[in-house]
């Protein structure tokens, strides 16, 4: 159905489509110009334009390792929760808090009614979308946790607090629609925290992508999945993004006891880890994958943004990722 759904929309994608998940880390020049203008140095103009170089560098760089669906890079953002809160009103910056390992984001404070006012991402879809034929997908923060990492200090309870941004987040996706983007990845990392509140999270995303005419994958790291599947399959998405190696491929006794019903896009790359990965290691990984569900089903891509990496891991990870599926096509025919 997912697949038939990319056709209509005008997208034909190979078996075993390749991904990467959203973030690469900054390039040298990047890194240096965000530091000189931290320091008064350099104007915000000259740090945009190494921003727009750092997009170009990553798309054509994808195009050339060859994945099959691109993403910008999110050269231009910092954490995923503080970029768009940024842009909303009702919205103030708050204090430092830590996100994983020695990553931390200024915790948004909800202080008035959240309200989307312009486009937050178009220009860069546009612009990152015009340097290449392969899709692009559009890449937003989704609702449930763009609520459950802020501080709410305006809202009564969390689920009004969730359909608020449910409300303003869909304005993003159909500025994005618009402007010719036909897949959009929804980043919910913080929605296996809380089980009980998963039908509030499948409530928030029924309100932003219900007769939306893109195919929506929603994206979910290093969770605790056995508490929320197969409840997740209730999320109004055509493809899920999880995380697999980091947690050994444990979904795959769940999937055993429930079929998963929707196209998965399948971690096959550590995105935290350093080592690039061999290819006997990414052919086991693909070939649990393989056996866990129909191929027609399956995308493959790290497990996590490649933020963490230096550019020459990112290239080499997804360098072997794309070597092997390449191979493994050969004799593949769906399901």
């Amino acid at each position: 159905m997912s697949r038939e759904k990319l056709h209509q929309l005008g997208i034909d994608l190979p078996l075993l489509p390749t991904t990467s998940v959203g973030s690469f880390p900054r390039t040298e020049e990047l890194r240096k110009a965000k530091s000189r203008a931290l320091k008064g140095e350099v104007d915000p103009d000259q740090v945009r334009e190494k921003e727009r170089e750092a997009t170009a560098f990553w798309i054509h760089k994808q195009e050339e390792i060859g994945l099959d669906v691109l993403v910008d890079g999110e050269q231009y953002r910092g954490d995923m929760v503080s970029y768009f809160a940024d842009s909303l009103r009702g919205m103030e910056r708050g204090g430092l808090v830590r996100s994983y390992g020695n990553r931390y984001y200024h915790k948004p404070v909800i202080t008035s009614e959240v309200r989307w006012e312009s486009p937050v991402t178009v220009d860069w879809w546009t612009y990152a979308q015009s340097l290449t034929t392969r899709p692009v997908k559009g890449m937003l923060t989704g609702p449930y946790t763009m609520m459950d990492w802020s501080f709410d200090e305006y809202y009564p309870d969390r689920r009004t607090a969730a359909l608020a941004f449910a409300r303003e987040i869909r304005k993003e996706v159909e500025a994005l629609v618009r402007a010719g983007a036909k897949i959009i990845q929804l980043d919910e990392p913080a929605l296996s925290a809380r089980p009980g509140e998963l039908p509030l999270a499948v409530e928030a995303l029924h309100a932003v992508t219900e007769a939306v005419p893109a195919y929506f994958i929603v994206h979910i790291c290093y969770g605790a999945f056995d508490f929320i599947y197969p409840g997740l399959l209730k999320i109004p998405a055509d493809n899920f993004d999880l995380e697999m190696t980091n947690s050994g491929f444990s979904l795959v006794r769940l999937f055993r006891r429930n079929p998963f019903t929707k196209d998965l896009s399948v971690g096959l790359i550590e995105s935290h880890s350093h080592v690039v990965e061999s290819e006997d290691v990414l052919l086991e990984r693909l070939h649990v994958a393989l056996n866990s569900m129909p191929t027609p089903q399956l995308w493959c891509d790290p497990d996590c943004g490649l933020k963490t990496r230096t550019p020459e891991e990112a290239i080499g990870k997804l360098q072997a990722l794309v070597k092997v599926v390449t191979h493994a096509r050969q004799g593949l025919a769906p399901n």
